[in-house]
């Protein structure tokens, strides 16, 4: 393994073949490439194996799993595994519905400067939803996502 990187020379072949297979939509391929170095604990990985179980894409849909994977993304600070694991909450899929947790997670996006949980914030503040109304932070938020 290099300095430079965190994968060995293996790991690396296999994470880029792995997110090739998920994006030309080969899950069955991206699971069986992605499943160990999600073990290993990358987030990238994380997240596409949880994206992978919710949506029972070459395999059968596992709320249970895609929750962990997606959380375990998402506590590494994956933007976009913040916002998968905020729409859980949300929406109550693959999770117990929690609108002040979804407001945690689309925050935690919102943060790095994620569009969609910027915009998502700014409807629950608008709507009150999982948070006290509030339409001054609703046009904050909106502003921010470029609205």
């Amino acid at each position: 393994m290099s300095e430079d990187s965190k994968y060995s020379d293996n790991e690396a072949v296999d994470m880029h073949s792995g997110i090739m297979a998920f994006e030309s939509k080969h899950f069955s391929q991206a699971m069986q490439l992605l499943s160990p170095i999600a073990e290993e604990g990358d987030p990238e990985a994380q997240y596409r194996v949880a994206i992978m179980y919710q949506g029972g894409l070459g395999m059968a849909k596992n709320d249970t799993q895609a929750f962990k994977w997606m959380r375990a993304a998402a506590e590494q600070g994956h933007a976009l595994a913040q916002h998968g694991l905020g729409f859980m909450y949300m929406e109550g899929e693959c999770a117990a519905q929690n609108a002040e947790l979804a407001v945690e997670w689309f925050t935690r996006a919102a943060d790095q400067g994620l569009a969609g949980s910027l915009t998502t914030l700014a409807m629950m503040y608008e709507q009150g939803r999982g948070v006290e109304k509030d339409a001054e932070k609703a046009k904050e938020y909106y502003k921010k996502a470029g609205f």
